[in-house]
């Protein structure tokens, strides 16, 4: 660990004092933080940037104004209100965490009590116990990243370095002025890395640590954090179907783990290594109809890309395996991201 004197954290509460970002989530000045609000919001920030949650986390709200209410709706209700936001098992355990959470009767207020719930890692642990009950705790997400990496010229790749990142964001919140608000501390790092210390182009001349920065000196800053090559993700294939008698279009369930576990979808093949031929798909359509190609779906999640050969017919009377479904309520269906490309091209090669 790099021995150069510290950034003062009073420099950096000083700025956040003045340029804090308004966050839909975030307690104003003089407000205590809501437990269930930086829960909220730090689960479906997991992955998924400011601009993309700020619509669900409305929605959510407004359905699901106190935990207790969150708790006690369906799961499917969840998944629903959760299509879009990826990564569909953040919402099985948001549900799992609400529930754990009703029956204990409030939120741990220990870093170890809050990692103990579903859904909740060290990183989360350290964000809800800094945020919502000033633990003194530093929450190291990919902004804090990329402070620590310039302030001390930390030039080890990341994810492997993680550790070594995390033992420098842990010097920085030992300071006096940090332990004194270990929220507006953490947020503080969240917001100088959103806003300043970008990823391209950092706005170093309005730092409030600019002088002490280490890459700054020595113009390394734009190039920091260094980042080991990710592997090439693994091709998949499937195919599915839309199938319709005019007015409706049948679906099924997923199984409830695993990838897009619970969610709803067109029927399809299981997802292989291989492309299917196309006499090898329709021999697993869900009934015999006039199957006709309707085109190609891509989609990549975070461990490999998809190929979906979409394949569509329109028959009098359905009598398959799965639901049907009002052609006209498929907009609010609990469909994931790829299965909405489906019916995307479906409907445009109707």
């Amino acid at each position: 660990m790099p021995s150069q004197p510290l950034p003062d954290a009073a420099l950096l509460l000083a700025w956040y004092d003045r340029s804090r970002r308004d966050l839909p989530w975030r307690a104003r000045p003089g407000e205590t933080p809501d437990p269930y609000r930086v829960w909220l919001s730090e689960i479906m920030l997991q992955q998924t940037t400011v601009v993309a949650v700020a619509p669900y986390y409305s929605r959510f709200l407004a359905r699901f104004p106190t935990l207790d209410s969150l708790a006690a709706a369906p799961e499917e209700e969840v998944l629903k209100l959760w299509a879009g936001l990826g990564y569909y098992a953040r919402a099985r355990n948001l549900h799992a965490c609400a529930r754990a959470v009703a029956g204990l009767g409030a939120f741990p207020r220990t870093l170890e009590g809050l990692r103990a719930l579903p859904g909740i890692g060290p990183y989360t642990a350290a964000a809800i116990g800094a945020i919502a009950f000033d633990l003194p705790a530093v929450p190291v997400d990919g902004n804090v990243e990329r402070v620590v990496a310039r302030l001390f010229a930390l030039a080890d790749p990341l994810p492997a370095a993680k550790p070594l990142f995390s033992a420098a964001a842990a010097r920085l919140g030992a300071q006096s002025a940090a332990r004194a608000r270990p929220g507006d501390f953490a947020q503080a790092l969240f917001d100088l890395g959103a806003t300043l210390c970008t990823p391209a182009a950092p706005a170093c001349a309005l730092c409030p640590w600019r002088d002490p920065c280490a890459a700054r000196r020595t113009g390394e800053a734009a190039d920091l954090p260094r980042k080991s090559p990710r592997p090439e993700r693994p091709l998949r294939y499937g195919a599915h179907f839309w199938l319709t008698d005019g007015t409706q279009v049948l679906l099924r369930r997923r199984p409830p783990r695993g990838l897009l576990g619970g969610m709803t979808e067109l029927p399809g093949t299981p997802w292989r290594a291989e492309p299917y031929a196309a006499p090898e798909a329709l021999a697993l359509a869900p009934m015999s109809a006039p199957w006709h190609p309707a085109g190609e779906v891509r989609h990549g999640f975070t461990h490999f890309q998809l190929r979906i050969a979409l394949y569509a017919a329109r028959v009098p009377h359905i009598a398959a395996e799965g639901f049907l479904l009002p052609l006209g309520e498929l907009d609010s269906a609990a469909l994931p991201g790829v299965m909405r490309k489906c019916v995307s091209l479906a409907r445009g090669a109707a």
